[in-house]
């Protein structure tokens, strides 16, 4: 344990002393430097190398550190976390004062080397140079305006007069040389000082191109003795152009003060440029120094802080193990110190962890088994039931609940009721019933309700029965609803059996007897009565005749909807028996038919007798309905379906009639409940109670754009599950 202290702390002091030792001769070397500028020179190199091997020492120490504090994150080793914020923490405190202490320190270095040079003289030595150029420009803007306006005067003379007028100029304006040339430098009159000695210098090409589209020429250039001269070239307008060029001497003593000028200054720059690289050297050496002691602080804080987490770090081990039901983890306690009580009541919690662990597990396996129980019942009820919270949130929903109102209830757990209500209007006036007794109900309540959904009408009786904690708290409400659908029907088919029972019995009988009555009028008077008399009579008659008769077949209608048939069942195959049916009505019946058949379709059990009842039913029922100008079309298609693990053969029948008024759509199978101007409204009703003797379904089908359709299911025998029966041919007119 010595030896790894000692190898802990050596490192750290040597790094300690040798930052120290670089800092303080940091300092000297910036003392000695800014006392004699001579020894800046060596001083420099030597502190940029003492610094720069100080900061990649302790630049690679903090990278190592940072890499490994990186990986630990990667691995979200315990307590990698809180080693990353405690070392963000210490290197804010130590960035923050630094950098003060810098931006400060910046300020007074930068204004005591300001302080050495007089800052009024550069100032004033700017202002004689911009001075010095001010003159010029407005010496030549005056020289420019005199030679154009000689220019002008020039261009209202003839050419032969251009000498004497250019002597003229030269004695009005005292100084200067002035030369007339063509576009072809060709000299056309000269005037001027120098003329007996040399020729006029004249413009260059680019010059007289800017001349000529209407610009003046005017520059400042060195002439031969070394003095300044301007220059100033101005086109005199005429129809071969000509150009009017002026050069005129500065003042030598102007010329002298604005080289002194221009010298002062520039010396004056290469001297403010060493004190602007003076002042960038102290400026690295203090950043130099600034990076070594953050490097150093960083590093220091790293081996600082990995002292500091490393019992935290076994503790955050230990806890994530207690996590993780590990509670048998015990840690070891190497200090009796703060830490060291920490660890000892983690070991004690984990103790009276373990003991309660094993007791919620074994009451955790008891909920469960209540739990599968009281699912199992609910899967298994035939009535549906939905339970809420007390903010009318769908909690719980049996399967029931699915197969009643056609809804996947389960994807609303967790909802209000106004999510069902919103995706299948068709519950609304339901949900909206149950929502308010949700809103307002303290007590048990019971109704009866109803819907017409995918499947036709529903009748449900619903009961809710509110939910309430010990101290009398609202927990939320259990709604059970039963589907009565068949029973009311069964109840309302008995009772239109009995009154068509009835109606055969107390109507059928007088029939007769009115109608011999009639006829025997009709015999007896017809001789009798005169013309008029007799053909009143004679329609009469025949109108009560006919009348009896409708009576008579309504009645027989009734008699066979109330009568209990015998079923003759037998393996049979429902499309021979359609093709069959279809057979009877030829074209000249007004009826056109097609067969889509699906191959190798099972036998159903039946009666082929009411079977084809069936079928001449639903034909004669689309003939009734079709206007006399429409040629009638049905279409049967037979299929194979399974629903729920059954097996059914599907017959969908579809015609090209008026369809089914949506408000009749649920109560079209009644009796005496029809659309059509005649009949009884007993075909349907008769249809889907032979259906219902075979145990099979017949229902609407919606969403068709025209005419009418039915979707009847019979059950297929298991036996005949594997085995097709049709040999037909699918897709077959007649």
């Amino acid at each position: 344990m010595v030896i790894r202290k000692l190898r802990i702390r050596l490192p750290l002091s040597l790094v300690v002393i040798t930052l120290f030792t670089a800092i303080v001769a940091s300092l000297h070397l910036m003392s000695s430097a800014t006392q004699s500028s001579p020894q800046l020179g060596s001083m420099y190199s030597l502190l940029v190398l003492i610094n720069s091997v100080g900061s990649i020492l302790l630049l690679t120490l903090v990278v190592v550190n940072v890499y490994g504090l990186l990986r630990q994150l990667a691995r979200r080793a315990a307590g990698s976390h809180l080693t990353a914020r405690m070392a963000f923490l210490f290197v804010l405190l130590s960035l923050a004062p630094a950098s003060i202490v810098f931006y400060y320190s910046m300020q007074f270095l930068k204004q005591s080397i300001d302080s050495w040079f007089d800052v009024r003289i550069d100032q004033a030595m700017e202002d004689a140079l911009e001075l010095g150029r001010a003159a010029i420009d407005e010496r030549m803007r005056t020289m420019l305006h005199q030679t154009e306006q000689a220019a002008a005067k020039l261009q209202l003379a003839p050419i032969m007069e251009y000498p004497l007028r250019l002597t003229e100029l030269r004695d009005e304006l005292g100084e200067g040389e002035f030369t007339v040339f063509s576009r072809q430098g060709r000299i056309i009159a000269a005037g001027g000082s120098q003329l007996g000695f040399i020729l006029p210098d004249l413009p260059d090409t680019g010059v007289l191109l800017r001349v000529k589209h209407g610009k003046s020429f005017i520059r400042l250039e060195p002439n031969p003795d070394g003095n300044l001269q301007i220059r100033a070239v101005v086109a005199i307008p005429s129809d071969d152009p000509l150009f009017l060029q002026a050069v005129f001497p500065v003042p030598l003593r102007i010329s002298q003060l604005a080289s002194t000028v221009e010298a002062a200054y520039v010396h004056y720059k290469e001297l403010g440029f060493l004190r602007s690289s003076l002042k960038h050297t102290f400026i690295l050496t203090l950043s130099l120094v600034l990076l070594l002691s953050l490097l150093a602080a960083i590093w220091v804080a790293f081996v600082s802080i990995r002292r500091i987490v490393a019992p935290v770090r076994r503790l955050a081990q230990g806890t994530r193990a207690v996590a993780e039901g590990r509670y048998g983890q015990r840690l070891v306690v190497r200090a009796k110190d703060e830490l060291g009580f920490l660890v000892e009541s983690f070991n004690t919690m984990t103790e009276k962890l373990a003991q309660a662990s094993e007791e919620a597990r074994m009451s955790r396996l008891e909920v469960e088994r209540q739990r599968a129980y009281l699912e199992t019942v609910l899967s298994n009820l035939s009535s549906g039931v939905l339970s809420f919270d007390k903010e009318s949130r769908l909690l719980t929903a049996n399967h029931a609940v699915d197969e009643i109102l056609h809804v996947p209830a389960h994807d609303y757990l967790g909802l209000p009721l106004s999510r069902l209500k919103t995706d299948h209007p068709y519950l609304t006036e339901t949900l909206e019933r149950i929502e308010r007794w949700l809103e307002k109900g303290t007590g048990n309540w019971e109704g009866e309700m109803s819907f017409v959904g995918p499947s036709g009408r529903r009748e449900l009786y619903c009961h809710g029965t509110p939910l309430f904690n010990g101290n009398g708290d609202k927990l939320g409400a259990v709604v059970v609803f039963e589907d009565v659908t068949a029973l009311i029907l069964a109840q309302r088919q008995a009772a239109w059996s009995e009154v068509a029972r009835r109606l055969a019995h107390e109507i059928k009988n007088p029939l007769t007897p009115i109608q011999l009555s009639a006829e025997r009028l009709h015999h007896k008077l017809a001789s009798r009565l005169d013309e008029r008399d007799a053909e009143i009579l004679d329609r009469s008659t025949r109108t009560i005749v006919h009348q009896v008769e409708a009576l008579k077949a309504m009645v027989n209608a009734f008699a066979e909807y109330a009568r209990s048939s015998t079923i003759q069942l037998r393996r049979v195959a429902l499309a021979e028996i359609v093709e069959e049916v279809v057979a009877l009505y030829p074209p000249q019946s007004g009826m056109s038919f097609e067969i889509d058949e699906e191959p190798s379709l099972p036998r159903i059990s039946g009666d082929p007798l009411q079977l084809r009842q069936v079928l001449h039913n639903l034909i004669k029922n689309s003939q009734e309905a079709l206007t006399p100008s429409t040629q009638g079309k049905m279409c049967f298609i037979l299929r194979k379906t399974v629903d729920q693990g059954e097996a059914f053969v599907q017959l969908t029948v579809r015609d090209n009639g008026p369809g089914i008024p949506k408000e009749q759509a649920d109560r079209i199978f009644e009796p005496y409940v029809t659309t059509k101007t005649k009949g009884t409204g007993l075909g349907l009703a008769i249809v889907k109670k032979i259906i219902e003797e075979h145990g099979g379904t017949i229902r609407v089908e919606n969403g068709l754009r025209q005419g009418a359709g039915f979707i009847i299911r019979f059950p297929v025998p298991e036996t005949d599950l594997g085995a097709g029966a049709n040999g037909g041919n699918s897709g077959g007119k007649s």
